[in-house]
C-alpha cells in the first residue's frame, strides 16, 4: 500500500528481473547511487507512524484516478479556481498520469492562468513589464549570440519561436487597448478619416 512506513510488496528476484527488464541493475553498485545510505533497512528513518495522519479538509482537491485517496499531506496555498482550475479537474478526473490527455490539459490550465495574469496586469496600477521582467536585459554583455552556436544546445530549434511568444501578446494587447481606447474616446465621425 502507498503512504506507508514500511515499503510495500515483495522485492522480486535480482535475476528474475534482469531477465523480465533490459538494462536493470545498471545501478546496484552503492557507490553510484547518492541515496544509498538512506535505505538500509537497518537504519533509523525517525518515521514513529506506520501510515501517516490524513491531513483534513481534502474535499474537492485533485487526486490522480490511479490512486484510491489523496496523499496524507497536500498543499493548499493556491487552491484552484476559474476557468485553468476546471481545465485542470477535468485533467486529474478524467485521465491517468500515464496519459498524454492529462498533461496536455495540465499545460492548458497553465496557459489559461498566466493568460489571465496578464490582462489582469494590464489593467492594474502597476502592469509587467516585458523588457525587464522576461530576462532579456540580462543577455546584454554575456555574449547572447555566440553563446547560443556551436555548443549543442538543445533550445535553438524554437528559439525562432520565442520573440513571437514573449512579445506577440503584449503587441495584440496594446492593439485591444488602443483600439478600445479609440472607439470610446473618438468620436465615429472622425475615426475614418
Amino acid at each position: 500500500m502507498p503512504y506507508t512506513a514500511d515499503k510495500p510488496g515483495q522485492t522480486p528476484d535480482p535475476d528474475e528481473l534482469r531477465r523480465r527488464i533490459p538494462g536493470w541493475g545498471a545501478d546496484l553498485d552503492p557507490t553510484d547511487r547518492p541515496a544509498f545510505p538512506r535505505e538500509q533497512p537497518d537504519i533509523d528513518t525517525g518515521a514513529h507512524w506506520d501510515l501517516p495522519e490524513q491531513q483534513t479538509r481534502g474535499e474537492g482537491r485533485e487526486r490522480s484516478i490511479e490512486h484510491q485517496r489523496l496523499t496524507p499531506v497536500f498543499g493548499t496555498a493556491q487552491p484552484l479556481h476559474g476557468m485553468s482550475g476546471a481545465i485542470r479537474r477535468l485533467a486529474y478526473a478524467r485521465y491517468s498520469e500515464g496519459q498524454t490527455p492529462h498533461w496536455m490539459l495540465l499545460i492548458l490550465g497553465d496557459r489559461v492562468e498566466s493568460s489571465g495574469a496578464h490582462v489582469r496586469s494590464l489593467f492594474s496600477r502597476h502592469p509587467d513589464d516585458p523588457v525587464t521582467q522576461s530576462g532579456v536585459l540580462g543577455e546584454r554583455g554575456r555574449r547572447p549570440i555566440a553563446s547560443r552556436f556551436g555548443r549543442g544546445r538543445v533550445d535553438l530549434k524554437h528559439a525562432w519561436m520565442d520573440p513571437f511568444l514573449v512579445v506577440g501578446p503584449w503587441v495584440v494587447a496594446t492593439v485591444v487597448v488602443f483600439r478600445i481606447g479609440r472607439a470610446a474616446f473618438v468620436p465615429a465621425s472622425r475615426r475614418h478619416r
